[in-house]
Parts: C-alpha cells; sequence; structure tokens
C-alpha cells in the first residue's frame, strides 16, 4: 500500500507536467500579413484544401461545407471573419479544424502555417488600444521583435456571429 501512493504521485505528476507542455504548445499561422498562435489543444486536424460545397446566400466569410471524414465541417475565411481583405489562398494555405463539442464543427482557412511553437519562446506586450479582434487572447512578440496575436478557435465557434451563416 506505501509504494501504490508514491507511484500515483509520480504519475500524477508526470500527467500534469505533460498537460503544461501541451497546453503551452501553440500552432503559428500567416492571415495575410497578420501572425497567430492557436493553441494545439483546440487544433483537431490541418488539411488542405479540399472541394467546398457552395451554399448560397451566406456571409462573405463563409465558403461553404468539406466533408472530413463523414463530418460536415462549415469552412470559414479566417481573415474575412476576423475583419480583414480577403486574401488569396495558395498552395501553401491549410485549414485548421475544429471541434469543441461533438456537434459543433468548424474549420478557419489561413494562408501558410508557421510551425509548431512553444509560448516560452514569445514575451507577451501589452495590448494596444485598437479593439483585438474576436477570439483573441492576448498579444506576444517574438525574438525578432514580430507581433503575434494569441486566438482561440473554440471561442470564434461559438460566437453568436459564427452560428449565423445566413446574409440578413
Amino acid at each position: 500500500m506505501s509504494t501504490k501512493k508514491p507511484q500515483q504521485t509520480i504519475n500524477q505528476k508526470r500527467a500534469s507536467t505533460d498537460n503544461s507542455q501541451t497546453s503551452s504548445a501553440v500552432l503559428g499561422v500567416a492571415v495575410g500579413e497578420d501572425r497567430y498562435l492557436v493553441p494545439m489543444t483546440e487544433v483537431s486536424e490541418v488539411i488542405t484544401i479540399p472541394k467546398l460545397a457552395h451554399v448560397p446566400l451566406t456571409q462573405p466569410w463563409f465558403l461553404g461545407l468539406a466533408n472530413v471524414r463523414g463530418n460536415l465541417y462549415g469552412i470559414t475565411d479566417l481573415g474575412v471573419y476576423l475583419g480583414k481583405d480577403s486574401s488569396p489562398f495558395n498552395q501553401k494555405s491549410r485549414i485548421l479544424l475544429a471541434s469543441p463539442t461533438d456537434k459543433l464543427y468548424g474549420g478557419f482557412i489561413v494562408n501558410s502555417m508557421l510551425g509548431i511553437r512553444s509560448l516560452s519562446e514569445f514575451t507577451p506586450v501589452k495590448a494596444v488600444r485598437k479593439k483585438l479582434p474576436q477570439g483573441a487572447i492576448k498579444p506576444y512578440k517574438d525574438a525578432e521583435g514580430r507581433l503575434w496575436q494569441e486566438l482561440s478557435l473554440f471561442v470564434l465557434i461559438r460566437e453568436e456571429k459564427f452560428l449565423q451563416i445566413a446574409r440578413g
């Protein structure tokens, strides 16, 4: 009995260390000229852009539906959704799939992938006075002085605006 408790404590410590390392892992992406850090825990998969089923009379940021392994994902142009001008997509563009619940699926097109990073590589900065985009968590700077914005896809997916794709 006494040997079981220390082993459980060691395993619990390992689990908490693994969780903290996982939670600080972020995916760097480019959306137009802007750079974002998306928590890896919110990205279920990264895919190339498949053929999308167009849905008429929807918001300009809603690009259509994609069937990914039997699940329908509404695909959003992340830049346009965040209030930026549309940027052309190319071979480097990808879709970040996110599914915060079993019944809520969303895909966000980004212009390019900038790699998996650790938040410890970045320095938090005070938010500038301009309004941050929806889902924005915190601004950071990298070692080269470039500005990055941590962004939550789960927050975006749950917004009323995101759930109302019909043009009104």
